[in-house]
């Protein structure tokens, strides 16, 4: 039945195939632990605190409750399938909730930091023009780090100054793209040598294979640990970079919703948050009662 539910969510739900990879890892580990601790390869006629016992050993294994989350996610459709199917009549995961977690602060790199990259590094020749370009493309597109790797050659259109990216869900979004960084593009094109089965990938490592995503981690890991002390340097950073920057700058939330491929506004609107003290910095110095705001404040 986990077969038939992968099938399904990759075949009629069309999730991507790095999302197929995770549910069927999720369930792969709930099966072994219901083996291991049930005598059972039976993982749909179970009771919830199977569930339960299974939460608690992923805990006590040091897993992140986002993470221990995910999981919890993955067999909640699961069940959810196999009442679709009338293989169950309840789901064990009815009354089994999420963990609580108050999620880590990602704090962007700010401009002077981004700034100090090309200058301090990029400019010194301390890094290869694939290093380059990966940094630069995820700053300044703001594309998760899994549609970089996937980005692919005819999806590049240098005429329109542009880039199709398929993001989760396999849903489709164009995303402009600077003069300086398509000249970046062709130049590597002039060097970059794919293997045969890897031609279609606009980005691939010295072997010629696609970029693999922890490649890509360690890639702006590695570079931003010169410019920055602080502790998160992923791409993920970068991509939360690239919203609050554009949002800095003036664009529209709605707009950069459809760059950042966002289902709903209040994905995005997680970047405004670190635009508070600026807004009321900008509130302090241009409204008409900046005078009585700043005393109120002072007041406190």
């Amino acid at each position: 039945m986990i077969e038939r539910f992968l099938e399904y969510i990759e075949v009629e739900k069309r999730y991507s195939p790095h999302t197929v990879t995770n549910y069927k890892k999720d369930l792969s580990d709930f099966s072994d632990f219901v083996l291991r601790t049930e005598a059972s390869d039976d993982v749909i006629h179970i009771h919830k605190k199977v569930i339960k016992n299974f939460i608690v050993e992923l805990s006590q294994s040091g897993l992140s409750k986002r993470s221990i989350n995910r999981k919890l996610s993955s067999l909640r459709s699961f069940y959810l399938f196999m009442l679709r199917l009338g293989e169950i009549k309840t789901s064990p995961m009815e009354t089994v909730d999420s963990l609580k977690f108050y999620p880590e602060k990602r704090i962007p790199f700010s401009e002077e930091e981004m700034d100090m990259m090309k200058c301090e590094v990029e400019e010194k020749g301390q890094m290869t023009l694939l290093d380059k370009l990966i940094i630069e493309t995820l700053y300044q597109t703001g594309i998760r780090k899994s549609e970089l790797c996937n980005l692919l050659l005819n999806n590049v259109d240098f005429s329109k100054k542009e880039i199709l990216v398929i993001g989760k869900g396999n849903k489709a979004r164009v995303i402009p793209v600077s003069g300086e960084l398509l000249s970046d593009f062709q130049t590597y094109l002039d060097i970059r040598q794919p293997d045969s089965e890897n031609q279609h990938y606009f980005f691939v490592n010295k072997k010629g294979k696609k970029l693999g995503e922890k490649f890509v981690y360690l890639v702006v890991n590695k570079y931003f640990s010169l410019v920055t002390s602080k502790q998160k340097r992923s791409p993920h950073i970068l991509r939360h970079t690239f919203a609050t920057h554009v949002l800095n700058g003036g664009a529209e939330i709605s707009k950069v919703q459809k760059l950042m491929g966002h289902s709903n506004l209040a994905s995005t609107q997680v970047y405004t948050s670190a635009n508070i003290e600026q807004l009321k910095k900008a509130f302090g110095n241009a409204h008409p009662r900046a005078t009585k705001f700043k005393n109120n404040n002072n007041m406190e």
